[in-house]
């Protein structure tokens, strides 16, 4: 006999994306139609260490959200529960496990079940918590597009329009002052917004994290199009591509989570300027990718997402993510979620597209 469901809650974790608070809309709307309470999660999981801070979630709580960015539960990426930062006076921050007071939380308030919307560290915290005994169903989302099992997740497309603009933008600028403009691009560990913005923006250079790049291949790139009258360079980086033989740049580490990414841009536009004698900009991109109104594909699929996971709970099908599989949603196992990361193919039709284009990945160019 299936289980009557009565009170759900949500929660989104790690960095915002847009789309979020069209997932949330549509997860409350599903849920109320069906009867059931719904209980907002805040900042992660913080509201199951401090109960206080629950909200009720109704139909006037997400009228017009859905084209909003960030998300009306707030989010964390230092929250995990089981490596939870602990800071006593005159003491060090300690990572402590605090993820049984969630789960005595959870039964506490009869929660029947969890929505948890996140990234790939979300997702991992939300099978651990299966594996603790809480009904969960997983919405994948980041903008780095790096979850397995899932063609897209939201916020992907949203982040990818915000670079091409930009790449667009800088086209005239740098064409106007023959300079060579680099710009650096969210994605962490995956390449998809580097090269899905790089391709569409026309430029000349993508560097990815899948593929270690040559600074002399880039700078051949640019010296080419120099002798062939094209006096000037789009350089698109993405924050975790690394030279051959060497590491990410990173600006540093914060306990409770990874580390922070970011500096490649400089240092491929300062080995540029020292070698080809160009002028070369940087452009960081940064946190704008995150912000700001999600495209139509965005809101139409976190909707989706949304009431899907309700479908999910309703069923009885729990620690399950749902899964975009065009032209429908499934649900694949948190597990199988969770099992890798989704990276770049190299043979991509994308890849083989902008290999065909010209477009340098830093590398030698396959014969």
């Amino acid at each position: 006999m299936e289980k009557t469901i009565r009170r759900i809650a949500i929660n989104t974790g790690g960095g915002d994306a847009p789309g979020l608070n069209a997932v949330i809309r549509a997860a409350v709307l599903s849920a109320v139609h069906r009867g059931w309470e719904v209980l907002g999660i805040r900042r992660g999981y913080a509201s199951l260490l401090d109960t206080s801070t629950i909200i009720q979630l109704d139909a006037n709580a997400v009228r017009g959200i859905t084209h909003t960015g960030g998300t009306i539960l707030g989010t964390t990426n230092k929250g995990d529960p089981f490596e939870y930062p602990v800071t006593l006076p005159g003491q060090p921050t300690t990572l402590v496990d605090r993820s049984d007071e969630v789960v005595e939380n959870f039964r506490r308030l009869k929660i029947d079940a969890l929505i948890a919307i996140g990234g790939d560290g979300s997702m991992r915290i939300a099978n651990r918590f299966a594996a603790k005994g809480i009904p969960i169903v997983g919405v994948p989302k980041t903008i780095d597009n790096d979850l397995t099992g899932t063609v897209a997740t939201f916020g992907f497309d949203t982040a990818v329009m915000v670079a091409t603009d930009a790449i667009d933008r800088l086209h005239s600028t740098a064409e106007a002052h023959e300079r060579v403009m680099v710009v650096e691009v969210m994605g962490r560990y995956a390449g998809w917004i580097a090269l899905n913005s790089g391709v569409a923006g026309t430029a000349d250079v993508i560097l990815i994290p899948e593929i270690p790049f040559s600074i002399d291949h880039v700078c051949d790139k640019i010296t080419d199009r120099e002798a062939h009258g094209r006096r000037f360079a789009i350089v698109v980086v993405a924050e975790g591509a690394s030279p051959v033989g060497g590491k990410m740049v990173v600006k540093g580490e914060e306990i409770g989570r990874e580390v922070l990414l970011g500096g490649i841009g400089e240092f491929v536009a300062k080995e540029i300027a020292h070698r080809t004698g160009k002028e070369t900009r940087t452009v960081v991109l940064g946190h704008i990718q995150r912000g700001g109104r999600p495209t139509t594909f965005d809101r139409l699929l976190a909707l989706r997402f949304g009431s899907a996971a309700v479908r999910l709970i309703e069923e009885g099908t729990f620690n399950h993510m749902v899964a975009l599989d065009p032209p429908v949603v499934l649900a694949v196992p948190l597990e199988v979620a969770t099992s890798r990361m989704k990276t770049v193919p190299l043979d991509s039709d994308t890849v083989l597209t902008a290999r065909d284009l010209g477009v340098s990945f830093g590398d030698a160019a396959p014969k």
